[in-house]
């Protein structure tokens, strides 16, 4: 077995917080700021000399399974380096709450490991090449270079620092807004860039999964359960209404189905909007089960109505909104075309300039369909702020490899990819036998998760549809359109935020 190379030579410096007296720790040399966990006061270090700043706000309870002096392993230039988890920023900006963690590599440097809705990225700070232009000149959805490496830009807006922990090399101003500027890429890249900091801090890495770090020192996951969920009475009706997940940033009352905001959080001004019509989902909130090797549960469900532009022919689908502790959220989308798992893409795919095709992770996809989609009913909880109403431009791709679908609103541009799902599966994994018939749908195309077909099925399925294509050409001399005029959305739908 390979010795370990041993660490850099780091002098670890300790010294009495000057509000308390409790030792405060420093273990990285490029740390200039930490919170003092027993008092919480700010301190700063300027050489060997600690400064009280202030008091730093309570960190926001997000039941994250990471806690500081969690330790773990990241490849990294191909280099297998450990790693642990010294400090914590929160910050809160215009599509919610993220944490970023600061971990500290065996060999000196330091990286953030980022944490939004149970979504994980690692990023190391990168030299751009150049100096940065100003946050306001990158427009969502275009395309910029770092490096003479493409980009797209995935999301602009103001962040703010509302609490922080442990050891810092970096603190912005607490509770000053400053621009926040993420780009993605084709590979699945993130590039984030800071402009809390003078010049602007930027980070380059890409998502990982927490398992894959082989992290020891997680927080028991018990310590979620013995606490209370949140409880507060419905606007609308009075019923008792309990927040079972601390994302949520809208939910439904389940005497009255209103949609409940909670933008100003639970005890804040709460507004409710009523819903009729109700849809009932064939899989039930709470269920539990497990898909693609992952156990999930049914935290949320939507019903959404879409139409091609210009067309008055209408079609509607489901999304259950799936979640799971460590791998954060997924969406099982149920359409007249079959059932799909999906999940927000970390990259951005590349679109062609005609549109027809886009290109993600080496793999390119052709545009199927492109439909406007509206929301028309919601039950459960949601990590963004979901109404009735809710409208988007949705454009669906496909591969023999799966599913892409890109969504724009006015603020944000959303890609999501996946896989179709067979139906006795989806009846599987939620034990749902007796519904096994509600459940059915269409299984067709080469990326079912089901047994392949034999030979003489696909040459009888093939005549069957060069019958209907010469039918279809007799009643119509007009070529056929890519928007989507049955069916459902491929993809998931996600304003949640897409920041590390």
């Amino acid at each position: 077995m390979a010795t370990p190379p041993p660490s850099p030579t780091q002098r670890v410096y300790r010294a009495p917080c000057p509000g308390c007296g409790a030792p405060v720790e420093f273990k990285s040399a490029q740390s200039t700021h930490a919170v003092c966990g027993y008092c919480q006061s700010t301190v700063v270090r300027s050489g060997d000399v600690l400064t009280r700043l202030g008091k730093m706000a309570e960190l926001f309870d997000d039941h994250s399974p990471l806690q500081l002096m969690a330790s773990g392993r990241i490849v990294l230039d191909g280099k297998d380096l450990p790693f642990t988890l010294i400090g914590r920023l929160q910050y809160q900006g215009d599509a919610g709450v993220w944490t970023e963690w600061v971990a500290f590599l065996q060999d000196g440097t330091m990286a953030t490991l980022g944490e939004d809705n149970g979504a994980y990225v690692f990023t190391r700070p990168i030299d751009p090449g150049r100096e940065m232009p100003a946050p306001e000149r990158f427009r969502l959805g275009t395309t910029t270079a770092i490096n003479g490496k493409p980009y797209s830009v995935a999301y602009t807006g103001q962040a703010s620092l509302i609490s922080a922990q442990g050891e810092l090399p970096k603190l912005p101003p607490l509770g000053h807004p400053f621009g926040m500027v993420e780009l993605r890429s084709g590979d699945g890249e993130v590039v984030s860039i800071d402009y809390g900091h003078t010049p602007p801090g930027v980070e380059r890495g890409r998502a990982v999964l927490l398992e894959d770090l082989q992290l020891q020192g997680l927080k028991d996951e018990s310590a979620k359960d013995e606490k209370n969920s949140r409880q507060f009475n419905c606007p609308h009706c009075g019923a008792p209404v309990q927040v079972q997940l601390s994302t949520t940033k809208s939910l439904t009352c389940g005497s009255c189905a209103s949609i409940i905001d909670l933008g100003s959080g639970v005890g804040g001004e709460l507004r409710a909007a009523e819903q009729d019509e109700p849809v009932r989902p064939i899989i039930p909130l709470g269920s539990k089960g497990q898909l693609q090797g992952v156990h999930w549960q049914v935290v949320g469900f939507q019903h959404r109505m879409g139409a091609a532009p210009g067309d008055d022919e209408h079609f509607g689908w489901s999304e259950y909104l799936l979640y799971n502790r460590k791998r954060g959220f997924a969406f099982l989308v149920d359409s007249e075309e079959g059932w799909s798992m999906v999940r927000p893409t970390t990259g951005a795919p590349q679109l062609a300039t005609n549109g027809a095709t886009a290109t993600y992770m080496g793999t390119q996809y052709t545009r199927k369909y492109s439909y406007d989609a509206e929301t028309t009913y919601v039950l459960g909880e949601f990590y963004w702020q979901v109404s009735r109403g809710q409208k988007t431009s949705n454009t669906d791709f496909e591969s023999r490899k799966g599913l892409l679908s890109l969504e724009r609103s006015p603020n944000e541009v959303t890609w999501s990819a996946g896989d179709k799902i067979a139906s006795d599966a989806v009846a599987k994994a939620f034990n749902l036998q007796d519904k096994k018939d509600l459940l059915q749908r269409d299984d067709p195309g080469p990326f079912v998760a089901q047994s392949g077909l034999g030979c003489g099925t696909i040459i009888l399925i093939a005549v069957v549809i060069l019958i209907l294509l010469i039918l279809l050409s007799n009643c119509s001399g007009s070529s056929g359109s890519s928007y989507r005029s049955s069916g459902g959305s491929f993809g998931g739908y996600s304003s949640g935020g897409s920041h590390k």
